[in-house]
């Protein structure tokens, strides 16, 4: 007779494939478009005659139609080419702030796009409450501590999995949720911890072993490296115009209204075995922005009370992008996009090997963006009727059905039964932005990422012509997408 030890098993899972369905054919609509656009000028060059005088423009469409580079093929690259350009010639990859002149009252001191973003304090939590007035959305942040993942017992595991996993459907109920930001970073251990003991326990007889013990404190930079995790919630006030209306209008009404997500959203994560602390204050966040864009003073800064912690100076004194790395004040920083999650069966821990990196200064990030459920219901509908038109008019021409579109509606069919089962949908985006103190140093970390995300099962992609956008929306914990 068998007999059973009656321990839970880690359940694996399997991510959903990136999908590369086109308009027609899996072809994209550039890639359509330049290959209408080849085909007219077949049919015209053998109209006139001067069929070889037009090879060299087929061949050019056609190579920017189906020839890839860097994962994408060459027209999906001209957007990003000519905002790059643009950006250029208007002198907008450099940012220099204004010392001598102040900024208006309420905004945040960030270059780029992110210079529209407005703070308000929330006059009954203390909390501040990031406005992106274009983007029409309201931010709260909260920090969180868990314990050590691997660290715990398989059905530990596996019930905090199940419990991570109500807190993202409770984002995804309400509707109101633009998008749930998780952002784990490494920072260097600023010895306050140790100073915080000694001002409560320390003996301060004034003897030589008292005096020396405290100058030793008083000197102690970072010693090693500790992990920082926050959620940010984000409000669309589009969506949730109605709720912001009964509660006042304008920004108290909109504070109120994130009032009351910002309450669920404590519940779910104690409901999960976390411990959330307190919603950021203003000087919290001007912490965190002014360590992401300046990382040497992050230590010193933690340690001195409420130097630094003004919004209105938080940003960096000057920043330069270039088209694959980004420099802003004292370090320089790389953001990799994570292309593709595990395609095979894996269990809850994969990432510990990219989010256990030591050595490395990175922050990890998760963008997470719910779909109310009629709306994702209908892009279901959606994408099944156009693998089974794709399928049959590949079917009529004769071509070949790979495996790559059958999985990829087999995971519309999970998305399905999951939805019927009562989950929520979210689409999840992943970045890695790696810092260092010179450029060498940074190549060396970026390729160091790269292989741990390649133990994770997981493909990274430098954001080339992107990296000052990826960097607010990966290193900053304002939920802002790319």
């Amino acid at each position: 007779m068998a007999t059973t030890t009656g321990e839970p098993e880690l359940t694996p899972i399997k991510f959903s494939r990136l999908t590369r369905r086109g308009v027609l054919l899996g072809l994209s609509g550039p890639q359509l478009v330049m290959a209408s656009i080849a085909s007219g000028t077949l049919i015209i060059g053998l109209y006139v005659g001067a069929v070889v005088m037009t090879f060299p423009i087929i061949l050019l469409l056609v190579a920017l139609a189906f020839v890839g580079v860097g994962g994408r093929k060459l027209i999906e690259w001209a957007p990003i080419g000519a905002r790059w350009l643009w950006r250029s010639a208007g002198a907008q990859l450099l940012y220099r702030r204004r010392v001598v002149k102040p900024r208006p009252a309420g905004t945040l001191a960030l270059p780029g796009d992110a210079a529209r973003l407005r703070q308000w304090v929330d006059p009954e939590t203390d909390a501040v409450m990031v406005h992106d007035p274009h983007a029409a959305t309201l931010t709260a942040i909260v920090g969180v501590s868990h314990p050590a993942f691997v660290l715990l017992d398989p059905a530990e595991q596996e019930r905090r999995v199940v419990s991570w996993g109500r807190v993202l459907a409770t984002a995804c109920r309400s509707g109101r949720i633009a998008s749930v930001q998780v952002m784990e970073r490494t920072l260097p251990d600023s010895g306050k911890g140790l100073a915080d003991w000694w001002e409560q326990h320390g003996n301060r007889s004034g003897s030589w072993a008292s005096t020396t013990y405290g100058e030793l404190v008083d000197r102690a930079g970072p010693a090693g490296e500790r992990h920082a995790s926050t959620v940010s919630i984000s409000l669309d006030m589009k969506v949730a115009g109605r709720a912001i209306r009964a509660a006042g209008g304008g920004m108290r009404g909109g504070a109120a209204v994130l009032r009351q997500e910002m309450a669920t959203m404590l519940a779910a994560l104690r409901s999960a075995d976390l411990s959330p602390g307190e919603w950021l204050k203003p000087g919290d966040l001007a912490l965190i922005l002014r360590s992401a864009y300046d990382p040497a003073v992050a230590g010193a800064l933690e340690r001195q009370g409420d130097i630094g912690r003004d919004l209105a100076t938080a940003g960096p004194v000057a920043v330069t992008e270039s088209w694959g790395s980004v420099r802003s004040d004292s370090a320089h920083h790389c953001v990799l996009w994570i292309s593709e999650w595990p395609r095979s069966l894996v269990y809850p821990g994969f990432l510990a090997p990219l989010l256990l990196s030591s050595g490395i200064r990175r922050t990890f990030t998760l963008l997470y963006t719910p779909m109310r459920t009629d709306r994702a219901a209908r892009d279901i509908r959606k994408k099944k009727t156009e693998y089974i038109s794709d399928a049959a008019q590949r079917q009529k021409i004769g071509q070949i059905e790979d495996a790559q579109q059958t999985a990829e509606y087999q995971d519309v069919l999970q998305q399905e039964a999951d939805l019927t089962a009562g989950h929520g949908v979210l689409r999840a985006t992943g970045f890695v932005a790696v810092s260092a103190s010179d450029p060498d140093e940074l190549e060396r970390a970026v390729a160091a990422i790269e292989q741990a995300a390649i133990q994770a099962s997981c493909e990274t992609r430098r954001l080339w012509g992107q990296q000052a956008q990826g960097f607010a929306a990966s290193a900053l914990p304002l939920s802002r997408l790319v």
